[in-house]
């Protein structure tokens, strides 16, 4: 049978038939695999793991088919307990598929060090803000006799006195103690002072 009869029988049309057949069953198959292997329409919520230590939010992802990715520490946070997680990607609720990584971020052990500034008779205002920026607290202020108002003569904390370069826990409480501006500079003590001592010519002639 020549070339051409076979392209126009009846046969080469069955076994074309049969051959598109083949191709649409197996792609059915390959898609219906494909769905299987990416969970496809099947989604997950993430659980909140706020509060959790890492080992306990590791095995409750793990059981539900998601990992768990530690990231970084954060700063102490008082209101979590030390260690544990405080911060998490996707959040608690969102919806996931199988295998996913959750980034996590923990809180940590304790509040950090921290230096004092220079402080000594700068003004409140400017300490002021330097302790609020290194996440400290003001606690109360006591005024001392001086000649300059608000002018810082010293810190404590917890009645320890303070100095330039001692660490104290960030969200320490830091008590001031002020000039109260009251003092008087008396001019004329220091000339009458000045007058009452001999001069060195005097010292000779009484000499």
């Amino acid at each position: 049978m020549s070339i051409r009869k076979f392209l126009t029988s009846k046969t080469f049309f069955i076994q074309l038939a049969m051959a598109f057949g083949i191709i649409i069953v197996l792609g059915f198959i390959l898609l219906k695999f494909l769905d299987f292997r990416t969970n496809h329409g099947e989604e997950i919520p993430v659980p909140d793991l706020s509060k959790m230590q890492v080992a306990i939010a590791d095995e409750k992802l793990k059981e539900i088919g998601l990992e768990l990715l530690l990231l970084d520490t954060v700063d102490f946070r008082k209101e979590m307990p030390p260690f544990s997680i405080v911060e998490q990607n996707p959040k608690a609720g969102t919806t996931v598929k199988d295998g996913r990584k959750i980034y996590v971020k923990l809180n940590s052990g304790g509040f950090m060090d921290v230096k004092l500034p220079d402080f000594y008779e700068k003004t409140y205002r400017q300490i002021s803000a330097n302790l609020k920026s290194l996440e400290l607290k003001e606690g109360k202020i006591t005024y001392k006799k001086n000649m300059a108002k608000d002018v810082v003569l010293g810190l404590t904390q917890n009645g320890r006195t303070l100095k330039k370069g001692d660490k104290v826990k960030k969200n320490s409480v830091i008590d001031f103690i002020l000039g109260d501006g009251k003092e008087v500079f008396n001019e004329s003590e220091i000339i009458l002072d000045s007058v009452a001592e001999p001069l060195p010519d005097e010292i000779n002639d009484q000499e």
